[in-house]
């Protein structure tokens, strides 16, 4: 580092790049936002010259080869579990590519960290739409059936799936006295989705109709 200009430069640009991305991640109402990016970015960028000072002549990498191992943990805390999924996942991928950019302008490569932020920020809010285009196209759904027990229940259930178009898999069933439950995982399309459930809901043959 040459003087203390650049060392203002640094912090800058890591609160710029940082606050770009963590400005998405607000809109969106993520717990890491855009003040959480701005100090990752910039926590990162500072390390990374306490490095690079510290660690001179011989051990350049000292602190900042601890950063990818410490920022998992921060990560690790935005990630928890939802009803039927992980959530936060994103997120913490997110948290750990700005320390990247952090750690890229705090060694001296600014071009390279703009790069890779306006990248971050092009995922993060235009890659969304393509990412609903696709889980559209192939929803996975559990249901769950409760009616009066007969021979061919089962078969006539899944003979619904069939002309709906949904490959299905029964996963539980439950017999108590002459009442079933039971539970398919199912996969396809939203449009054939909608075309079961507007069926099901129709039979007033079934007891308990539910799906998730």
């Amino acid at each position: 580092m040459n003087n203390d200009y650049e060392i203002l430069l640094r912090f800058l640009l890591a609160a710029l790049w940082g606050g770009i991305v963590g400005a998405e991640r607000q809109y969106r109402s993520k717990s890491a936002g855009f003040r959480t990016m701005i100090m990752i970015s910039m926590g990162a960028c500072f390390f990374t010259m306490m490095s690079m000072l510290i660690g001179a002549p011989a051990s350049h990498d000292r602190i900042a080869s601890n950063i990818v191992t410490g920022i998992g943990f921060l990560g690790a805390g935005v990630i928890f579990r939802g009803e039927n999924r992980i959530n936060g996942i994103t997120t913490a991928a997110t948290i750990w590519a700005v320390a990247a950019i952090g750690m890229g302008i705090g060694s001296g490569y600014y071009f390279a960290s703009g790069c890779a932020s306006i990248l971050i920020f092009f995922i993060l809010a235009i890659l969304p739409y393509l990412e609903n285009y696709i889980e559209i196209m192939n929803v996975a759904r559990t249901y769950s059936i409760t009616t009066h027990f007969s021979k061919n229940i089962s078969s006539n259930l899944e003979a619904n799936f069939k002309l709906s178009g949904l490959k299905y898999r029964l996963v539980k069933h439950v017999k108590a006295d002459r009442i079933i439950m039971l539970v398919w995982e199912t996969q396809g399309h939203a449009r054939n989705h909608n075309i079961y459930i507007a069926k099901m809901l129709e039979d007033d043959t079934l007891k308990k109709f539910e799906y998730y």
